[in-house]
């Protein structure tokens, strides 16, 4: 099968950048929620018995199962628990019958268990003399650790955090399983209604290409004006 040009650029990447806003929206709300669920989760990680323990198993099982078994698990097996009287009339009827938000939560409830083993390294990072030192001057521990411990594991683990945000990004494409048209998702519609399979897979991987490499410039622009506010 020869690749279409004409086909490729007036079929195929129309489409696949008017799926781009939902690839994104994907990724910016999984990395926000597991961002706040993954902050109380890397304290536990660092804590007591009784809360080290919960933390770990969460986080020895969202790391340690396929994600794509995790997504179908919730839309699949959870959404099916839910009685269907209550889905039709209920205030969240909007968000039980979307697809879109089994995808989003299944995407936070694997990421958030990432980041929480990240920052927990961050954390313990910090050298113990900056604690002191914030103790010395009478600050609180809350006030210690929003002010001088989180901003500065969250410097160190920068980077990480970049590569974890292109892992996320490109662990969306998962979601085209459960019939969320992203990029990928498209691409597959595309494929199935024209049976043509280079152009809107090339396509795909171009668009994933640039998305890629834009959060990197953002990330790599980042680091470079905190390290020049060092």
């Amino acid at each position: 099968m020869n690749f279409d040009g004409h086909f490729f650029l007036t079929q195929v990447m129309p489409q696949l950048i008017a799926a781009i806003p939902i690839t994104l929206e994907l990724t910016a709300i999984a990395a926000i929620g597991s961002a706040v669920f993954g902050i109380p989760l890397a304290l536990a990680l660092g804590g007591r018995a009784w809360f080290r323990w919960p933390a770990q198993a969460y986080s020895l099982l969202m790391r340690g199962t396929p994600m794509l078994v995790q997504i179908y698990f919730i839309y699949y097996g959870l959404g099916s628990l839910i009685p269907g009287r209550w889905m039709r009339h209920s205030w969240a009827s909007p968000y039980l019958r979307d697809a879109f938000w089994y995808g989003v939560v299944a995407l936070i409830i694997n990421e958030t268990a990432y980041v929480a083993v990240i920052l927990r390294s961050g954390l313990d990072g910090v050298p113990r003399g900056e604690r002191e030192a914030a103790a010395a001057l009478g600050l609180s521990p809350f006030t210690t650790f929003r002010r001088i411990v989180l901003p500065r594991a969250l410097m160190i683990t920068l980077p990480t955090f970049g590569s974890e945000l292109i892992l996320l990004l490109k662990s969306t494409v998962l979601v085209s399983t459960i019939t969320i048209f992203d990029v990928l998702g498209t691409a597959d519609v595309i494929r199935y209604q024209s049976l043509r399979v280079l152009e809107p897979l090339a396509g795909a991987a171009i668009v994933y290409v640039v998305l890629v490499g834009a959060i990197s410039l953002v990330v790599m622009a980042i680091e470079a004006s905190l390290a020049r506010m060092r």
